[in-house]
């Protein structure tokens, strides 16, 4: 027999301001202790020294996590230059320095080579796995780290001010992107060194600032509202994802895992299934030569 999980069951999403000096793990922490649930965790990890969104699952939004993981991100960042840090942020030593300071036509000229799909080296103060070890666990204790490079997404770069000593700037990324890495070859570009002494993350997909409540803000509507008022669906993170509509007879077929030959003219690929306005499954679709059958690969028990 299952073990029955402690805590009150909640289902869905909620989109949190980190602040300073927490990091994501504390968040879902004090997100599980304020509002006692079953199950709770985050998409996608920000620094310590980063703020910003922090979108936090709870229960069945737990399964659509990779979908948050892969989403579009905006990041505001400010990059101080003539110091290289061991992080890549205001954490680490100085490791270089340099008096070279760019100017405003230097750094916007430098921005084009960090557009559309770039290589880079993610910092060695990283959660990247070098075999089967967290770099930042390697670097701290004294190991060699070569951090592999990778190829990621920039979508947009913009310079929104400097004054020759720091430069702010936003982008728009894919994921697997390092904003601190992105600050410190920006840098070395324009022939000098930085770090990033600033990082804001706001937006991840469809949540942005404007969904944000701080964590103090939780408590008060923890102690105060019921979670529907301040819970967000669990289908918010898939409304990019084609909708099929079935019947209360069909939505308990797929929820026992078993296929379901439909009429619906569709494409292959992955599809999230409806039932009125509760999320059954999302769905795998196999066309065959007679018919169009979909799979359930991830089935919500709301």
């Amino acid at each position: 027999m299952a073990r029955k999980r402690k805590g009150i069951k909640l289902n869905g999403w909620l989109v949190i301001d980190k602040p300073l000096d927490m990091g994501s793990t504390q968040v879902v922490g004090k997100c599980r202790w304020l509002t006692k649930a079953q199950k709770v965790g985050h998409g996608g990890t920000l620094d310590p020294l980063a703020t910003g969104i922090l979108p936090i699952a709870f229960g069945e939004a737990t399964k659509t996590i990779p979908f948050i993981m892969d989403a579009r991100k905006t990041y505001e960042f400010t990059v101080t230059f003539g110091e290289a840090r061991s992080t890549d942020d205001g954490e680490g030593e100085v490791i270089a320095t340099s008096d070279h300071r760019p100017t405003e036509a230097d750094i916007r000229a430098a921005l084009p080579a960090f557009m559309g799909r770039i290589t880079q080296v993610p910092p060695i103060y990283s959660a990247v796995k070098i075999g089967g070890r967290r770099a930042y666990d390697l670097a701290r204790a004294g190991e060699e780290v070569k951090v592999k490079s990778r190829e990621v997404d920039i979508f947009s770069l913009d310079l929104i001010s400097c004054d020759g000593h720091q430069a702010n700037l936003r982008t728009t990324c894919g994921k697997g992107t390092y904003v601190r890495s992105l600050a410190r070859d920006l840098a070395v570009k324009i022939g000098t060194v930085g770090y990033v002494s600033a990082l804001r993350r706001t937006r991840v997909g469809p949540f942005d600032l404007k969904l944000s409540i701080s964590l103090e803000k939780l408590e008060e509507l923890s102690h105060s509202a019921p979670p529907e008022t301040w819970i967000l669906p669990v289908v918010t993170v898939l409304d990019d994802i084609l909708a099929l509509a079935v019947t209360e007879e069909q939505a308990k077929i797929l929820s026992h895992g078993q296929k379901l030959a439909v009429s619906d003219h569709l494409e292959p690929g992955i599809i999230r299934v409806m039932t009125g306005t509760r999320l059954v499954a999302l769905c795998d679709v196999e066309i065959t030569p007679e018919t169009t059958i979909i799979k359930p690969v991830r089935v919500f028990n709301i």
